[in-house]
């Protein structure tokens, strides 16, 4: 088939233990790619490779009998030729400090990760970039878009972006992801990629308290359609193309994180909807949600490029000021009028 395109990369390192790590390293393999992963607890890896599959974030799939389980730091990096950084935004930084006197010098490094970092407001390839900047490793490209980890690892029909400022290598990681179940599209916007990625979060815990209060329909389009919006706002005051929020990793993936039932960020934002406080919504899984500690990163960054962003504001006051959410939805309906 005309889709089924051959990598260039013929030894990857999908770095961390995840639902996204995982299924990531499961379409790699079935593509017949050589795959090693590597988790930063020890313990969790093993458990993974004895049981064969990934019980504790992407429970119910057998994982590939070619997929190899590397715990040591050295070997995980040891002649990759690509590698995969699924892990959570905010343990990027602390990931590859560990890693980085390991890091073949100017590897291409491909983020799946959703997020900007709290301390230094950097996006996902940033961090890594700060701390691999030693090793010159200038190659970075990102893997966005709604993709569910549940439904890709069930093979369904789904879309992506591999973005990068080298164009090449946008095309190098649409042919290396691309297959019969997952259609890889390209983009040089990575700025707009990430900032999407990472804001849809907080407008998806904002949707799940609208389905938590039962606010109805009417409000999950407002909320979609004026969350677009400001994220839109930030993205262009940060220098990003306003076509990548119409497309498959803004409106695409606000949409999907907005409405699917197993969202995390939706769902814990339902929770807190149906009166639960933030620390109980949290211990209802062992996934980490992003949006929340995003939520705090995009406020700053709103402050800095002097972007009104209300419903990110309103989300951070429940989540951190402990605003009841009937008094935030309250103060958005009756925001000053203005034109669409």
């Amino acid at each position: 088939m005309a889709n089924i395109i051959s990598s260039m990369f013929k030894n990857i390192s999908v770095i961390g233990d995840g639902a996204m790590a995982t299924v990531m390293a499961m379409l790699l393999c079935e593509k017949d790619i050589p795959v090693r992963m590597w988790g930063y607890d020890r313990r969790q890896l093993e458990q993974i490779e004895t049981a064969g599959e990934n019980k504790k974030f992407l429970p119910g799939y057998k994982l590939p009998q070619n997929l190899v389980y590397e715990p040591d730091d050295g070997r995980i990096m040891a002649g990759a030729d690509l590698i995969v950084s699924a892990v959570p935004c905010q343990f990027i930084r602390q990931v590859f400090v560990r890693l980085k006197n390991y890091v073949p010098d100017g590897v291409p490094i491909v983020s799946t990760a959703k997020g900007i970092e709290n301390d230094t407001l950097l996006r996902p390839t940033q961090i890594v970039a700060e701390v691999l900047s030693e090793h010159r490793a200038s190659r970075f490209a990102v893997l966005s878009g709604p993709t569910i980890a549940d439904e890709l690892a069930r093979k369904l029909p789904a879309t992506a972006c591999a973005a990068a400022t080298d164009e090449q290598l946008a095309k190098d990681i649409q042919c290396t992801f691309n297959c019969s179940w997952l259609r890889v599209y390209t983009n040089t916007d990575v700025v707009g990629v990430e900032l999407a990625a990472a804001c849809k979060n907080i407008i998806a815990i904002a949707a799940g308290i609208i389905d938590g209060t039962e606010a109805g329909d009417n409000a999950k389009a407002a909320l979609l359609c004026r969350g677009l919006a400001e994220i839109t706002r930030l993205g262009l005051a940060c220098g990003a193309k306003a076509q990548t929020f119409a497309g498959l990793t803004g409106l695409g993936d606000l949409v999907t994180t907005c409405i699917s039932p197993k969202g995390r960020n939706r769902s814990f934002g339902e929770r807190i909807g149906k009166g639960q406080t933030v620390e109980a919504a949290q211990q209802v899984t062992e996934s980490v949600i992003e949006g929340i500690a995003t939520c705090k990163s995009v406020i700053a960054f709103a402050e800095r490029y002097g972007v009104e962003m209300p419903i990110t504001q309103a989300v951070y006051e429940v989540l951190f000021e402990s605003k009841p959410v009937q008094a935030a939805i309250a103060d958005l309906m009756k925001r000053r009028l203005k034109a669409e």
